[in-house]
């Protein structure tokens, strides 16, 4: 008797392995597959056939001519492979020290700009330490910089920062955010636009002294 009722508990065991553990994720990696194919590979972003990275996970920007991303508890920052928190309490000081070098350098990277307007998010590390998306509000603080450090008008970037925001999920939860790499390609798209237009302008130019 008892040999039989192992033999029926490893049965069911290997048969809810095979349903449970292998069916089913098949059957949802191939459902994935076919109707959200961009999502299941992992919101890969191409730029001319080549990853430069995912829209799910951020990346460490510090060059002036880009828009900077939230502060990363992962070490080194932004690494996909050990995602964490810094797992700091609201009262520990080392998050509060933490939260004022972050401060710091984000005021000293924005000229003019006041402690009083920063975002929270600018400043402390999210849950997994990859988040892309940083507020709007923290992107229109960072045009200035921007702007001014790819030869770009203030307007011109506030009209890409705005043209870039993504709303509340389900119109209600959440807060409006923008993708960091894809206001950052943006900015490079910009860039290039406007150095092509001076090189045209340039030969217009020779083109006429020339005539």
């Amino acid at each position: 008797m008892t040999l039989r009722m192992l033999w029926s508990a490893l049965r069911l065991v290997l048969l809810a392995t095979v349903v449970i553990g292998l069916g089913y994720t098949f059957a949802m990696t191939g459902l994935a597959e076919a109707v959200f194919p961009h999502q299941a590979n992992g919101s890969l972003v191409r730029v001319d056939g080549k990853v430069v990275g995912s829209r799910l996970i951020g990346q460490e920007w510090t060059s002036p001519k880009f828009f900077h991303g939230r502060p990363s508890a992962t070490s080194p920052a932004y690494n996909a492979a050990a995602s964490t928190a810094s797992n700091l309490g609201p009262t520990n000081p080392v998050l509060l020290a933490h939260i004022r070098a972050h401060l710091k350098k984000f005021l000293a990277e924005n000229p003019g700009v006041k402690a009083s307007q920063v975002p929270p998010a600018m400043v402390e590390s999210s849950a997994s330490g990859l988040d892309p998306d940083i507020p709007v509000e923290g992107a229109l603080l960072q045009v200035p910089r921007v702007a001014k450090a790819n030869h770009l008008s203030v307007a011109t970037l506030r009209a890409l920062v705005e043209s870039q925001v993504h709303g509340r999920t389900l119109g209600i939860f959440g807060a409006t955010y923008v993708n960091v790499l894809e206001l950052n390609l943006g900015v490079l798209r910009l860039d290039h636009s406007s150095a092509a237009g001076s090189a045209s302008a340039s030969h217009s130019a020779r083109s006429a002294r020339a005539g």
